[in-house]
C-alpha cells in the first residue's frame, strides 16, 4: 500500500490501551505507506499534514482504532454458506470492523476432517485472503480445525506454512478431552489456540466444559458467555481464576453473563485478558454492528469506561492474536474509525453515546491507511459528519 493521508481535527483520540486509553492531547493522525506514522497536535504535525495526499477532517469527533472482530466465522471469499449472504464482510467495514480473525472454517460446506483436507483447507483460506480485502479490511484466515488425525509433524507442516491460528471444539473427537495433544502439539509449534466454550452451538458438536478447558489450556477461551449458551458462573469463575487464558466475549452469546465476565475482570486487575468478537455469521445471523453494539451494551450496562471497553476489542485482540492493528500510536497499521454521536441521542459525542448505550454514526473508515468509507450505510447518522480533501462523492454515496 502507498499513499498518505492525515486525520485532522478530532476531539478525542482512543488509542486501544486500556491502560491509557485516550492519546492525551491528540487531534491529529498521519499515515503512510499503510503504518500511522505520527500521532499528536494540528501545530506540531504541520509540515506532515501538508504533505499528506488525502486529509480527513473529523470536525470535532471521535477518532478510534478500528475494530477487530476475534471471531467471524468467514469461508473462502465473502460469502456465507451458514446465512447464504454475500459481501457480508464488505458491510462489516460499514460497521467499524477493520480486521477479522477466523475461528475455524467450520461452516465450509463438505468440511473435511482427515489430517490432508483439514491442513488444506487451512492453508487455502489463508493464501486467499492474503490476497483479498472485501471492503478493505484485513482478514486473518486459516484457523486450522483441530481434529484427531492430526498428527505433530502435520502441525510443523502448517506453521510452515504460515498457519498460525487454531480451534477447538469441532473434531471427531468421543471426548473433548481427547483433544489434548493436538492442542499442546498446536502450541508448541506458535499456533494460537482458540477453544469452544460453553453449550453446543451446531448439530454434531460437543457441549466443552469447564474441566475440559483446565485439561485442554487453550490460549484462548472462545465466547466464555456463551456461544449462544453459558457455562454456569462457577464454571466461568475458574476460568478466569485459575487459568491465564484470553476470555472472549460475543455478541452472539449471553448479555447478563458477559456483564458479569467484565466486571469481575477489571475488578480483579485481569481487564487485559478481555476479548471481543462478534461470532457471526451463525444462527445469530449477520451482523454488521456486532461488535459496535457489543461495546455499547457491555459500556452501558457494566458502567465502565467505553473507550477502555474499545480497547477490549481492538489493543486486547491485537496482543492476543500478535495482529498489526488495534492501536492508535506510530507503527501499528493505519486502520481508523471516524465517529460522532448518532442523530438524536442525548450524547455530545461516541464516546457518551457509548457509555449510554447509543450506536455511534461512523462518519469515516480507513483501513491500511485508505479511506474506505464515508457516511456508514450500517449505523445511525453521525451528528458531524467528516469532510475530505480531495473530495470522494462515490464514498458518500456509498453510505446510502
Amino acid at each position: 500500500m502507498t499513499g498518505s493521508i492525515a486525520v485532522v481535527g478530532a476531539g478525542v483520540v482512543l488509542s486501544g490501551d486500556h491502560t491509557a486509553p485516550v492519546v492525551d492531547g491528540a487531534d491529529t493522525v498521519v499515515a503512510k505507506d499503510g503504518l500511522i506514522t505520527a500521532v499528536g497536535r494540528a501545530g506540531d504535525l504541520a509540515a506532515e499534514v501538508a504533505a499528506a495526499e488525502v486529509v480527513v477532517e473529523a470536525r470535532g469527533t471521535t477518532v478510534a482504532p478500528g475494530l477487530i472482530d476475534s471471531h467471524c466465522h468467514v469461508v473462502l471469499g465473502d460469502y456465507t454458506p451458514r446465512q447464504k449472504t454475500v459481501d457480508f464482510l464488505a458491510s462489516y467495514v460499514h460497521g467499524g470492523i477493520t480486521s477479522v480473525v477466523s475461528p475455524g472454517e467450520i461452516h465450509a460446506q463438505g468440511r473435511p476432517h482427515d489430517a490432508t483436507g483439514v491442513k488444506a483447507l487451512a492453508i487455502a483460506a489463508r493464501s486467499c485472503f492474503r490476497n483479498f480485502r472485501p471492503g478493505g479490511m484485513t482478514v486473518h484466515a486459516g484457523s486450522v480445525v483441530l481434529e484427531p488425525s492430526l498428527t505433530e509433524p502435520d502441525f510443523a507442516e502448517l506453521a510452515a506454512a504460515g498457519v498460525h491460528l487454531a480451534k477447538f471444539g469441532f473434531g471427531l473427537y468421543a471426548d473433548p478431552a481427547d483433544g489434548y495433544d493436538q492442542v499442546k502439539w498446536a502450541q508448541r509449534h506458535g499456533i494460537t489456540v482458540m477453544c469452544h466454550s460453553g453449550g453446543a452451538s451446531i448439530p454434531g458438536s460437543k457441549p466443552i466444559t469447564p474441566e475440559h478447558l483446565l485439561h485442554l489450556g487453550p490460549d484462548v477461551c472462545g465466547h466464555l458467555n456463551g456461544g449462544p449458551t453459558s457455562l454456569p458462573g462457577s464454571g466461568v469463575d475458574r476460568i478466569i481464576e485459575e487459568t491465564a487464558m484470553a476470555v472472549q466475549l460475543v455478541q452472539a452469546g449471553n448479555l447478563r453473563s458477559a456483564v458479569r465476565i467484565l466486571r469481575k475482570c477489571d475488578a480483579e486487575g485481569r481487564f487485559d485478558r478481555v476479548v471481543l468478537g462478534s461470532d457471526t455469521p451463525t444462527g445469530t445471523g449477520v451482523m454488521p454492528l456486532g461488535v459496535l453494539k457489543t461495546v455499547a451494551e457491555l459500556s452501558s450496562w457494566s458502567g465502565i469506561d467505553p473507550a477502555r471497553v474499545w480497547a477490549a476489542a481492538t489493543g486486547n485482540n491485537a496482543r492476543t492474536w500478535g495482529l498489526p492493528a488495534g492501536f492508535v500510536r506510530v507503527g501499528a497499521a493505519a486502520d481508523l474509525v471516524v465517529m460522532d454521536a448518532p442523530w438524536g441521542s442525548t450524547a455530545d459525542d461516541a464516546v457518551g453515546a457509548l457509555a449510554i448505550g447509543d450506536i455511534p454514526g461512523i462518519t469515516a473508515v480507513v483501513t491500511g491507511g485508505e479511506l474506505r468509507a464515508l457516511t456508514s450505510r450500517n449505523t445511525p447518522r453521525a451528528a458531524r459528519l467528516a469532510e475530505v480533501v480531495p473530495a470522494m462523492p462515490h464514498l458518500a454515496a456509498a453510505g446510502h
